[in-house]
């Protein structure tokens, strides 16, 4: 009987990742009874990138992802989900506040109309959140981080915003007006996992399929920076409205994948961050307050005399022959980078799991000291000058926060060994500056 629950677990696990569930099995009464479908998927998101992986090899003969891109598309996703550490999602609180004080009509919870008529309605306002996080900058200061890979993979699907969360509610509120918290908690989570299985170059075309939904070849034209790819293919799970809106575009040239101007580092700060630092440098060229404002809130490429969205003139011209950023560092340094790298994603993972048995204190160090090792991982990456010094005090606070309990061992008995080990190794690289800076300085 548990084997045969646990199994039906599984299968509504892999199905929400495709949009295969049924309203019968995913309509509830009550918010608090809605499952988290996106923690959930984890064990899905590794065994399909592995599958990639796999595939990949076999299809290719090389490797789908890089070690230094595909573990900065991980940590950004990773740094997107700590917020909810602290608090409810913004969309969710946001949709019950609305909901609680301001709705007009109650829909039933349990009717399959009110739960296919959800999905249109989150999907329809994903477009908009999607089209304008293209085309207000502010909005893509947060969204550039999701483009700012060169590599296209599922691995890519994970490289999220750390901040996006805090405006894209925005766009859902007209739905609180009628349709149930409990569904749209659903359908925002379904809508988000039927993203990740599309991020990938293996699956070419999809037949009469690619007519309506969104599918792999739909969004590898989304995230090129051709020039007919920019701004185009904004739709969530269904292509309908990127046909109906005039923004859909067919792949035809090869795609160039990455932002406009790519950014060629993998510092999680950096790549969270960067565009908001380059908007306000922007913002103090022009001396009249209307040009301050509108470097925010036109398009990304608007400057005075331009239209509202401005032009693609100055973009770097396209030619097919590009090849990503995949800066070259020893194998041992890569082993390093991993094995730490799968250090902190086991202490993230509990965290994830111990949240509500931790004090706000503890959470808000252990959020402190993750930012701090993707942080120190990506200097490595970079082979930045002061990564040796970053990651010799990252090993010592990982220490104590080893010695005081903080972060388990995977192995208790070998708990005194990786600390010296851990110790050792940060004092030698201390001590040699990273012999890496010096060659790649040569």
């Amino acid at each position: 009987m548990a084997g045969g629950m646990e199994l039906g677990t599984v299968s509504r696990g892999f199905r929400s990742m495709f949009f295969m569930l049924t309203p019968n099995e995913s309509s509830f009464q009550k918010v608090e009874a809605v499952p988290q479908y996106v923690e959930q998927a984890t064990p899905f998101f590794i065994g399909l990138m592995v599958l990639e992986l796999l595939v990949g090899v076999l299809k290719t003969g090389g490797s789908v992802v890089t070690i230094s891109d595909g573990l900065t598309s991980i940590s950004a996703g990773m740094v997107s989900r700590l917020p909810m550490l602290l608090m409810r999602g913004c969309e969710l609180s946001a949709y019950m506040y609305v909901w609680d004080h301001y709705h007009l009509v109650e829909l039933p919870w349990d009717s399959a109309w009110t739960w296919w008529l959800t999905f249109l309605g989150v999907d329809f306002c994903y477009y908009w959140v999607h089209r304008f996080a293209h085309e207000v900058a502010v909005l893509w200061a947060a969204h550039q981080v999701h483009h700012s890979s060169e590599y296209y993979n599922l691995t890519t699907a994970l490289r999220q915003s750390l901040t996006q969360q805090f405006t894209s509610w925005i766009f859902y509120m007209p739905l609180a007006l009628a349709l149930p918290p409990s569904i749209f908690a659903v359908h925002i989570q379904l809508n988000l996992l039927y993203q990740f299985w599309i991020h990938t170059e293996l699956i070419r075309d999809l037949g009469p399929l690619e007519l309506i939904f969104n599918t792999p070849k739909h969004h590898r034209v989304h995230h090129g920076r051709n020039l007919y790819c920019i701004d185009k293919n904004y739709g969530g799970i269904l292509i309908i409205w990127d046909r109906i809106f005039g923004t859909f575009a067919s792949e035809t040239d090869k795609v160039i994948y990455g932002l406009v101007f790519p950014i060629r580092r993998f510092e999680i700060l950096h790549v969270q961050f960067h565009y908001y630092l380059y908007l306000w440098k922007k913002s103090k060229i022009y001396k009249t307050i209307i040009h301050k404002l509108a470097t925010f809130f036109n398009g990304p490429s608007w400057k005075p005399g331009k239209s509202r969205l401005g032009d693609h003139d100055d973009n770097p011209k396209v030619t097919g022959k590009e090849v990503p950023h995949d800066p070259s560092w020893s194998m041992p340094l890569q082993v390093y980078v991993v094995i730490h790298f799968l250090l902190v994603l086991g202490t993230y993972h509990e965290l994830i799991e111990n949240k509500m048995m931790l004090s706000q204190l503890t959470v808000l160090g252990m959020t402190c000291y993750i930012l701090l090792t993707l942080t120190s991982l990506g200097f490595i990456i970079d082979q930045r000058p002061r990564a040796a010094s970053l990651e010799m005090l990252r090993c010592v606070i990982m220490v104590t926060m080893h010695r005081y309990s903080y972060i388990k061992p995977f192995l208790p008995l070998l708990a005194v060994p990786t600390e010296l080990q851990i110790l050792a190794v940060a004092n030698e690289n201390k001590r040699h500056g990273f012999r890496w800076i010096i060659r790649a300085h040569i």
